[in-house]
């Protein structure tokens, strides 16, 4: 039981530092953000998108309880990093496009390993 708090807890970590950075350059509008949202293609408004989504989501991902809250952060981070991959793919960044795969691979992590109060209960049938 100790394994999984503790694998929970790094890759939560983990997320929370890369998601955590990468909002906060996108909030800033940061000279090197800027420059490789438009490598990707993307206009500069995304940014304020993208920095909102993954600082408001972090939020909710670290506060305790909420779990119904959670699953949907857990699914918006998903789409959010997978999405990444695909961008840099696309744009021809070769095996930088497979980096966002070590965020993805650290939230599933923290998803499979998640304590049952930050779970949602099944609902009791019958």
């Amino acid at each position: 039981m100790k394994r999984k708090a503790i694998a929970y807890w790094v890759a939560n970590f983990f997320v929370t530092l890369i998601l955590g950075i990468s909002g906060g350059l996108a909030i800033t509008h940061s000279a090197a953000m800027m420059k490789g949202l438009s490598h990707l293609g993307y206009p500069p408004y995304f940014s304020n998108i993208l920095g909102v989504g993954k600082i408001g989501g972090l939020v909710i991902f670290l506060a305790p309880g909420l779990p119904r809250l959670k699953e949907w952060v857990y699914a918006g981070f998903t789409i959010t990093v997978l999405s990444a991959c695909y961008s840099h793919f696309s744009s021809g960044d070769g095996l930088l496009a497979l980096e966002p795969l070590a965020t993805f691979a650290a939230l599933m992590v923290s998803y499979v390993t998640r304590p049952l109060g930050r779970r949602l209960v099944p609902a009791a049938i019958g």
